[in-house]
């Protein structure tokens, strides 16, 4: 593949049509369905789904033999499952399978957007694209379809592709499984997965995904109280509901550390991964914390950036991501609450299987309850980690080449910390395929919070990049 041309058509199908198109799905408010139940009514994902496969449909005139197809599978009682998109690719000559994976759901809205910016309207800023769901994934349709795209203007062989654009990542992917069950023999047994829902930790190389974390979370309860009742008479003889949550959380976090207690949470860490920890450190320096928007004075929990890595990768950590029962601050009276409730948020490491996670975390959280007070742990969700198979002599003289000659520079490899239940599911079905698990969501990006950006420039050599890479498994 001749990368300079590579890279300049990428420019002008980013420019032209990728860009245009993003910021058209920017504006549709399609949230993943734990957070708008009702998606089938309001319509949003349906949007969102035309808008896409209709711009996918138009690169028929670029791509021969392209199909696409909107794939709508039921619930055994009869509900609608969000949909999938799935198309296929032809390859050049033979029966090997390169997959392509990414979501087209998006996380609610978050407050805190910076003066001019809403989750909802694309605002483009130098080499930023603003806006929900852009970097997270939407532009990984159109990106796969752009990469295979500059391989066919220059003739170059690739196998066939078979992509999936699945429409409930943001909620655990609890539809996926049935698709893939269904589609299995439409996709056949992959060779490459390439998934573009990661993330980058500069934006200056190519970096590689080798580990996810899973998923623990659901609602932990504290009922002290059948309604509320003044203060004044009751503190000092009814425990505050807060005060009996702090307790249970010391349970399984160490406040002081944040290390978790609970073992069966915890996995031994490969010595490899240990390894790529301390490259990776050394490589990101002080940008493994400087790209969080810190208040004055504060720092992170170590200096050591070996130990930032594996705690973000490959150790359990605790987020309380929302509340209930607490009235705000304009209608805060001098009551003792009767119940708080706290949404728990649970990374775990790769290796460690959630149903045992989801059950350790229930039994040490309900079991002896203090002050005799109800207490309840419901776990809403709970997704496999994924930790990547050795990776292949090809695969890692590919990457090495794609990152040198797309963005001139050598390619990284680290673990992230978010989850892609997609990846665990895969390397079950296909233990055998090699995995190239990328993205744009780097410094600044901030994916599911406010000021949510696409970095543009990454996304073009990033095309190209995965082209490169696909490329190269042809010819493997």
């Amino acid at each position: 593949m001749n990368v300079d041309q590579a890279l300049a058509s990428s420019e002008r199908i980013w420019e032209q049509e990728i860009l245009p198109a993003l910021e058209r799905y920017i504006r549709i408010p399609n949230k993943s369905p734990s957070f708008d139940p009702d998606w089938v009514k309001t319509g949003h994902m349906e949007q969102a789904v035309q808008l896409i496969s209709d711009w996918c449909r138009a690169q028929t005139a670029h791509l021969p033999g392209l199909t696409v197809e909107v794939v709508r599978l039921k619930t055994a009682d009869g509900k609608d499952r969000t949909p999938v998109i799935y198309m296929e690719v032809p390859g050049t000559r033979g029966e090997d399978t390169v997959l392509l994976y990414g979501h087209l759901d998006k996380q609610p809205e978050m407050t805190g957007w910076r003066e001019g910016l809403t989750p909802w309207t694309p605002v483009r800023e130098g080499d930023k694209l603003y806006g929900r769901g852009g970097a997270d994934d939407g532009y990984s349709a159109f990106a796969s379809l752009s990469a295979l795209r500059l391989l066919k203007e220059q003739g170059v062989p690739h196998a066939r592709c078979a992509i999936v654009i699945e429409a409930c990542e943001e909620s655990g992917s609890y539809d996926l499984p049935a698709y893939i069950e269904a589609l299995a023999p439409r996709i056949g047994k992959p060779s490459l997965v390439v998934c573009l829902d990661s993330g980058c930790a500069n934006y200056d190389q190519l970096w590689m995904t080798t580990s996810l974390r899973g998923m623990v979370a659901g609602n932990l309860r504290v009922d002290i109280l059948t309604e509320g009742v003044h203060s004044g008479d009751a503190t000092g003889v009814v425990a505050s509901s807060m005060r009996i949550m702090r307790q249970l959380l010391s349970r399984v976090e160490d406040e002081e550390t944040g290390y978790i207690k609970v073992q069966a949470l915890h996995t031994e860490i490969p010595e490899g991964r240990r390894e790529q920890a301390k490259a990776a450190a050394q490589t990101l320096g002080d940008e493994l914390s400087s790209k969080f928007p810190w208040v004055e004075g504060a720092r992170p929990v170590t200096t050591d950036g070996a130990e930032l890595v594996l705690n973000r990768t490959w150790r359990p950590a605790l987020a309380l991501t929302g509340v209930d029962g607490v009235p705000g601050l304009a209608s805060a009276g001098n009551v003792l609450r009767p119940f708080t409730t706290w949404k728990l948020s649970m990374r775990i490491p790769p290796r460690v299987d959630p149903k045992v996670a989801s059950k350790a975390l229930k039994e040490t959280l309900e079991k002896d309850p203090p002050y005799g007070a109800k207490v309840s742990f419901d776990g809403d969700k709970a997704s496999v980690g994924w930790d990547a198979p050795p990776l292949a002599g090809w695969l890692s003289r590919a990457v090495e080449s794609a990152s040198k000659s797309c963005f001139g520079k050598p390619a990284m490899a680290m673990g992230e910390g978010g989850t892609i239940p997609f990846m665990g599911m895969l390397g079950e079905r296909f233990p055998e395929a090699q995995f190239l698990i990328t993205g744009l969501l780097g410094p600044g990006s901030n994916a599911h919070g406010p000021n949510e950006f696409l970095h543009i420039p990454t996304g073009k050599k990033l095309t190209a990049a995965v082209a490169s890479v696909v490329a190269d498994h042809f010819k493997r």
